[in-house]
């Protein structure tokens, strides 16, 4: 008698569970075309910290994916001339010239593991997101990754230095600059070679030689004489950041240039962007800065560049409108141009070398240019997205209420809705990029990627291009999300209301 009415019990409780679940994911359905219609605009600027643009007078700029911006086959280009270095400097196997640039493998904000030789996305609490671990261009199993690491979390001692980079001790270094997408698909193609051909290889002189080769495209000229001979190909939107300039010109803005790039290569990106009179928007332009030891070493001098790329050896008393200056270090800016805390505003498309000591160290207000945002919200803004999202955020509120039920029947119940959450987590990650999924989301959770950004720029964007939709008396808020601890619903919802827009984000 007990048993039967045990097990009557729990057939009740099963019953009761799914009927909650099939009536929950019917009221989410239903609210589906309400949220999709409270799409997010791809051209809109987002805040981090509230700034208003009524108190910037002073508006800096990094060149290369900041005002210039580049096509994709730019990527193969590097890609191939840093194969073919490896190969003729570097006496790397012939075999590598049959792999060719993968456009969709890689995302920025990726961490290497230059011992392991492993790829992997990092979520901001240092925990590896299983699933995105590569081992050349293959994934590496899930347990094999925990056994690795005894675990998924990364110690701080061992994640990347300040600037993203791997050294002094630090074992993996991340990728955070737009160039450095060919840089991961390179080390990726070298290592699946030498693992199918069963070649005994030092992973760490590996990753040197591949970082010295993608340097040898940039520092030996080879890509800037490539893109100056064939702009057409390469540069891209042109037309947006002259609006920008100008714009900003009209309203009496300073204006200035910080690039890493050398003059030549700059000249001739402008020249086709602005035009020949360029250099009459800026009343201040600096090349091969050597960003980000510009912002904190105070031990190089400016000097003066002529237009036909001849330095010149005068002492450097004022930054003169017209003139091209190279190298120098920021407190000498500082002190010579007086442009100094949050009247400047600087945008920059490396969260480390652009943004990262401006903000900390000088209070400068930073502005973060993340071209694959632009993506990314079109994706978030499709039904199939809305839908996957909505239904994972409710399944996992589901879970979490009636894990409390501990009988096996109950419990059996709360798995299968376990897998099916960790399945629609999986599908939702491969709408973005099958490999490594969003630049911004490990699943729940921001990226080590999106931590950094929010830390380092007062308000990001797709590109310059979205100031042309704002005044210059705007002021940008951020949006207030609650708190773990803080209640859910604001005064304007009511308690019964499902989900929303900022319920996805």
């Amino acid at each position: 008698m007990y048993s039967s009415s045990s097990s009557a019990s729990s057939q009740d409780t099963t019953e009761s569970l799914w009927a909650v679940y099939n009536d929950t994911k019917k009221k989410t359905e239903d609210l589906i075309p309400a949220i999709c219609k409270n799409s997010v605009n791809p051209d809109t600027i987002f805040a981090n910290n509230e700034m208003s643009l009524g108190d910037v007078e002073i508006y800096g700029f990094d060149y290369d994916y900041t005002l210039a911006f580049y096509s994709s086959q730019l990527h193969t280009l590097i890609f191939n001339i840093a194969r073919d270095l490896l190969i003729a400097e570097h006496r790397y196997p012939e075999g590598l010239r049959e792999y060719e640039y993968i456009p969709k493998f890689a995302v920025r904000g990726l961490h290497y593991d230059v011992q392991k030789a492993l790829l992997m996305k990092i979520d901001a609490f240092h925990y590896i997101q299983l699933g995105t671990v590569y081992r050349g261009l293959h994934p590496v199993p899930d347990e094999e990754v925990v056994a690795m690491y005894d675990g998924c979390h990364v110690p701080l001692e061992n994640m990347s230095d300040f600037y993203g980079k791997s050294s002094h001790g630090h074992t993996l270094k991340q990728f955070m600059d737009i160039f450095s997408l060919p840089e991961m698909t390179l080390l990726s193609c070298v290592n699946d070679f030498f693992m199918r051909h069963n070649i005994d290889y030092e992973p760490v002189h590996l990753y040197k030689d591949v970082k010295a080769a993608i340097r040898d495209v940039h520092v030996k000229g080879i890509m800037y004489r490539a893109v100056a001979a064939d702009i057409d190909r390469y540069v891209c939107y042109g037309e947006q950041s002259h609006a920008v300039l100008q714009k900003l010109a009209e309203d009496g803005k300073k204006m200035f240039l910080i690039t890493n790039s050398p003059f030549d290569f700059v000249d001739r990106g402008m020249n086709f962007i602005v035009g020949k009179d360029w250099r009459d928007l800026f009343d201040v332009v600096i090349v091969q800065a050597d960003k980000p030891g510009f912002f904190n070493d105070r031990r190089k001098p400016f000097r003066r560049v002529t237009d036909k790329g001849v330095l010149l050896w005068d002492r450097i008393h004022r930054l003169e409108k017209g003139q091209i200056y190279k190298q120098g270090n920021l407190y000498e800016f500082l002190r010579l141009t007086g442009w100094s805390g949050s009247k400047v505003l600087y945008f920059g498309d490396h969260i480390y070398s652009d943004l990262a000591d401006l903000t900390l160290r000088h209070g400068w207000r930073t502005g973060a240019i993340i071209p694959e945002l632009r993506k990314e919200i079109k994706i978030m803004n499709t039904e199939q997205y809305v839908h996957m999202t909505s239904w994972v955020q409710v399944l996992t509120g589901l879970i979490e209420s009636k894990q409390v039920h501990r009988d096996a029947a109950s419990q059996a119940v709360v798995q299968e809705w376990i897998k099916e959450r960790e399945n629609m987590r999986s599908q939702t990650k491969d709408i973005f990029n099958s490999q490594f999924g969003s630049l911004f989301r490990t699943y729940h959770n921001p990226t080590y990627f999106s931590r950094r950004l929010s830390r380092f720029a007062d308000i990001y964007m797709a590109s310059i291009s979205c100031l042309l939709n704002y005044d210059l008396q705007h002021t940008f808020f951020p949006r207030r999300t609650p708190l773990q601890h803080e209640a859910q619903f604001w005064p304007h919802r009511r308690p019964d209301e499902a989900l929303s827009r900022t319920d996805l984000d």
